[in-house]
Order: C-alpha cells, then structure tokens, then sequence
C-alpha cells in the first residue's frame, strides 16, 4: 500500500467535519509525524447506530496513520447521578469496547494503532486531582457552566459535578498525551474553554476536530432513550426495516434527514473509488440509479426526484450490511453474556437496580395507600390552599393542607380517589395542622393528583416495583434526615403518563400502574 502524503492524511482527517480548530498546528506536527487522537464517551447508555458516526471518522484517523485513543468515561458515567454501580460500569466499560472493535472491523479498518483508557485508570491519582485543584483555583463559575451549556443538563440549581465536567475533560487531553481531541460540535464550549485555561496550567493548546449533530431517525437528535430514533446494533433484519419504515424522511427535506445524514458520514466514507450509493427501483419509477457522489444523491432528494420509500429501502440494505458482522461476533456464548451483564433486560434489570438502590432514601420507607377525599375546604389564611379530608381506610382520616384549590374547584375534589403519603410527622402550614400529602404530577400550568385504577380500594397499599413494603410497619419519616425530600427528588412521569422512582413503576398490589394524564413531569 502506497505511504500517505500528509496532505492526504489532512484531507482524510478533516473531510467531513463542521469545523477544525488549530488547523495550522495540526499541519506542523503531519508534516513531522502522525497525529495523536481520543475520543470520549461515556459507558452509560447501549451504543446504537449513530456511534458509526463518530466511528466513521475514527476509521478515517486510523487509515491517516494517527495513533487513536478511546476513552471510556467511566467516572463521568459513575457521577451522573450515581445511576449505575460500579459492578455494572465495569461490564458495560468491556461490552464498548468489544462492540466498537466490532464497529470499526464492519468498517474495514485496522485497529493496530487504536487503544482503550479508562478514566479511572488516571483520574483518581494524585497527580490529576491536584490539577483539578489547580484549574477550580483559575476558572470562573461563569466560564465553567458557559463552557458545559450544551452537553450538561441546565438546571435551576446545578450539581458542582456539571460545573466541574468542562475541566475535566479539558485535563483528559493533557493526562491521555495526545495533540487533538474529537467530538460533536456540540462539545466546542467545552474545546474553546480547554484552549483558554490549559495553558494557564503550563500545557499545551490542543487541536480540535468537531463532527456535525446528525438527527435521527424520528428527526431531532439520536437519543439511546428514544426507541424509535435509534437502531441498537444487535437488531434484527426485521426491526430495523421496522424502524426504517418509520424514520422521519420528509419529501424534499434535506435539513432534518437522518437518513441522509447517515448516508453522507457513515456510507460515503466506506466507498472505494467507483462505488456509488446505489438505488432499486422498477423502471415505471425510474429505474435503478447510482451515485458516485452525495451531493448528486442529496440534489435528486431535494428536488423530490426520489421518492423516500426509495432512500428507505437502501438506507436499510446498507444498514443490515454494516450491521450483519456485529450480530455475527455478537452472536456466540461469550458476547451473549457479557450483554446481559452489561444491559439486564426484563425482570432481571428490575431486580438487580433495586437491590443496588439500597439505602433510607428509597421508596420502602414509604407509606402510600389509596385515599378518597371526602371534603375539600379553603384554608382560612390562604387563598390558594384548601384543607382536604381524606379516607385512608380502616376508619382513618387524614387531614391534609394542599395547593389544588389553585386548579381545582372545592366541589370537584370531592369524592376524588388519591395516591395519599400517609407516614409524613404532621406539621403546621399557615397555621393548620397537615397529616400527609396527596401526591400530584405537575408542569408549569398545572398539578394534578396521580391517577388511580379503577378496582384499587380505599385504603391499599401501593408499592414501587422491586420495594415491596407491605408486610411490615413503616415507621414515620424523619424530617431532619429529609428522607421524603431525596426520595421525592426521584419522582417523575415519563412519556406515557406513569408515575415512576427512577426506573421502576409505581403500582397497586395487582400491578396496575399508577398515571397521570402530565407527561415527562415531576411528582410531589
């Protein structure tokens, strides 16, 4: 095989890229040696189909003849609200690596000169932590959550980890010894922060490459918790002409394509020289069509000269070929077990999270029942609170202080069945004694009490999946631990309207699920 100019190496390197940044410095060290890259991930979510993004430039750099590193962010991973125990970082650490390596063989490249880190190999030394210390002693808190605003999720009261994430990342470029650092563009603050603060700390400025967002399929951005935007790698032929079918792939539109997208980063890159894109159909449609070049597809796409069944059915022929060779080394004893260690499914996964989950701030230490209102008052001293009787079974009644009075009329509580938290301490709220808490779903326009099934009775008990507390006597919460508050914290709707704590459903002792009619929303 001929030896690559560096001029080659810089056109390999950057095609297909939104933006390099210190292009200059990079064309410096090609003409010297080969260039020094990471890329980092997270080891959270299962890698679907676009992870071939970012792997089709890393086939890219590997055919350059630059030395890559993957990192596997597993401390990140772990400090993303501590969602994961270590045990199953580690499986999941192993399940990337075999699949990536998987990946880039389906792309056809070498990886003689492609290695794995994991965070923890170096993070946790003394050397880096002192570093940490010495970068939180020059970064403003502006600059740090600046920095993070696209990648770290914006909250009104932020975690320290988010705000410390940008200068951890931008330490990983020093302590990994490499010249460039590959990601999304949507990492650039975070790029642009390391170039300001690392020479603060004596290290050199790194080279940037940024890859574009690519939609995925149901349009907007590929999301692992999004069924239907992503293709996971291990699926079937069929599921994926299934997802295929349904992908988001407007006529004319060639903005919020991820088809398109997927065709231009991922298939493009793997052609040889004559290859094309090539497109099956009758010859009343127009017969069969070849495109040595994107630009050529994208212009016939655009001008709705082809249909999008058409790009369908060849998006999927070119998916199941890139796809067959990992569901072949995936498909033997060993891989089979490692992703199920790795990414427990049914009620395995249910069971190991909650056995992890252990603690005082989880949903055992609970007392939820079915409740009924039987009166609804006004508070005497506040115009949007009312005082709410309700039936908590075996002739008890609680009296509970609550805001619905703020969307709901007095009359239309009445009678109401509830999700009634009834081993609260009492307290007093403007002055009325309050002996529980009538769970509600809210948004920005309104609460509403979760939804009991019908056939649930006054009186009984309700659980969260994988915490059943029923047999035995829950003692009252202890306010000055705050045990309701981090419990509470947890408690959302998801996009079904199912009342949830982290993962698990909140349920009656027949199984049916509790709901609400507010979607993706906090409980309280």
């Amino acid at each position: 095989m001929t030896a690559l100019t560096w001029e080659e190496k810089e056109q390999l390197i950057t095609r297909n890229l939104q933006e390099v940044l210190g292009q200059d410095n990079m064309r410096t060290i090609l003409k010297e040696r080969d260039l020094k890259v990471y890329w980092g991930t997270a080891t959270t979510g299962k890698p679907h189909i676009a992870y071939f993004v970012p792997m089709s430039k890393i086939a890219d750099f590997l055919k350059a003849g630059c030395e890559v590193t993957i990192l596997f962010a597993d401390l990140h991973a772990y400090l993303d609200n501590m969602k994961a125990p270590w045990s199953l970082l580690q499986e999941r650490t192993k399940y990337y690596e075999a699949v990536i390596k998987a990946m880039l063989s389906s792309l056809g490249v070498p990886l003689n000169k492609l290695k794995f880190v994991c965070g923890t190999d170096y993070q946790l030394s003394k050397e880096y932590t002192l570093d940490v210390y010495k970068l939180s002693s020059v970064v403003t808190q502006h600059d740090a959550k600046k920095a993070g605003a696209e990648v770290v999720k914006q909250v009104e009261h932020p975690l320290l980890s988010g705000i410390l994430y940008p200068g951890l990342q931008a330490l990983d470029e020093e302590y990994l010894k490499v010249d460039a650092q590959f990601g999304g563009v949507d990492q650039r603050k975070i790029f642009t922060f390391a170039e300001k603060y690392m020479p603060q700390l004596g290290y050199a400025k790194r080279i940037h490459l940024m890859n574009p967002m690519i939609p995925g399929l149901a349009g907007g951005k590929m999301s692992s918790s999004e069924e239907d935007s992503k293709i996971d790698l291990l699926d079937s032929a069929a599921k994926v002409k299934s997802k295929i079918k349904k992908a988001f792939c407007e006529p004319g539109n060639i903005e919020d394509n991820g088809l398109l997208k997927f065709v231009k980063h991922v298939i493009y890159p793997m052609f040889k020289a004559g290859d094309g894109f090539e497109i099956k159909r009758k010859e009343e449609f127009g017969g069969d069509k070849k495109f040595e070049k994107y630009e050529d597809l994208e212009a016939m796409f655009a001008a709705q000269e082809l249909h999008p069944g058409d790009l369908k059915a060849a998006v999927e022929i070119y998916i199941n070929r890139l796809l067959d060779p990992i569901r072949k080394a995936f498909d033997d004893d060993f891989h089979k077990a490692l992703t199920e260690r790795a990414y427990p499914t049914g009620a395995t996964a249910k069971k190991g999270a909650a056995a992890q989950a252990t603690g005082e701030n989880t949903p055992d230490k609970v007392e939820l029942k079915v409740g009924q209102i039987l009166e609804a008052t006004k508070h005497p001293d506040a115009d949007t609170l009312c005082i709410l009787t309700v039936d908590i079974g075996n002739d008890t009644k609680k009296s509970i202080v609550s805001n619905l009075m703020a969307y709901y009329g007095l009359e239309d509580l009445k009678g109401r069945s509830v999700v009634t938290l009834t081993n609260m301490k009492s307290s007093k709220i403007r002055g009325v004694e309050s002996e529980g808490l009538v769970l509600c779903a809210f948004n920005q326009e309104k609460y509403e009490p979760l939804v009991v099934p019908e056939g649930a009775k006054v009186g009984e008990r309700l659980i969260v999946e994988g915490f059943d507390n029923t047999q035995a006597e829950v003692p009252q919460l202890n306010p000055k631990k705050k045990v309701w508050d981090k419990i509470q914290a947890e408690l959302k709707t998801n996009a079904d309207g199912e009342a949830l704590w982290k993962e698990f459903s909140m349920l009656t002792l027949n199984g049916d699920r509790i709901t609400s009619t507010l979607k993706g929303c906090n409980i309280k």
